[in-house]
């Protein structure tokens, strides 16, 4: 945290912090350990939070107006079997953003968070290749197909841009229908 801080501080303000660092360890809340427990949380919400802080202090100092953009999860919004830890870290950063984005309104920072469902990316590929896990995951999917990397960034770029400049605290669903019912 406080050599991210250091770097942040060195350099002008961001006009746009895209925050999007994340794990998770899937498996029943009985076998979550305390080390499960600070991993999680400590990436997907501590590390968020201070990222965030050492940004948003800079864009204050210099009187900039902008974009935070926190990279939550459909998981922010539903509960799963296996994502505890993932679900409420998620849940919590949707309330950060809420907050945050309440706080700097007025200074012309907006913050949103970007829920997308599960992205085929070269870390979720394992997870696929069981036929099983697929399906279920895909049964979820009102499209019908799991997401690719550019959805996120297309979803980025408009958080970034002014075509988004009434939103805040808000909650870019990228979920293919999985949250709709």
């Amino acid at each position: 945290v406080a050599g991210f801080a250091a770097l942040i501080a060195a350099r002008s303000a961001f006009d746009v912090f895209v925050n999007n660092a994340g794990t998770n360890r899937p498996k029943p809340l009985a076998e979550v350990t305390e080390d499960d427990f600070d991993a999680v949380l400590n990436l997907n919400l501590r590390a968020a939070l201070f990222a965030a802080q050492a940004v948003t202090g800079r864009m204050l100092a210099e009187g900039r107006r902008g974009s935070v953009i926190n990279m939550s999860s459909q998981m922010g919004h539903v509960g799963a079997a296996n994502r505890t830890l993932y679900c409420a870290s998620k849940w919590a950063l949707e309330g950060f953003t809420k907050a945050l984005a309440v706080e700097l309104g007025p200074h012309g920072i907006r913050v949103n968070t970007i829920c997308p469902t599960f992205i085929e990316t070269p870390m979720t590929k394992a997870y696929f290749e069981d036929p099983a896990f697929r399906a279920q995951v895909l049964s979820k999917i009102k499209l019908g197909r799991l997401g690719h990397v550019d959805d996120v960034t297309g979803a980025a770029v408009f958080l970034a841009s002014d075509a988004s400049s009434l939103m805040t605290g808000s909650a870019l669903m990228l979920d293919g229908g999985w949250t709709a019912d």
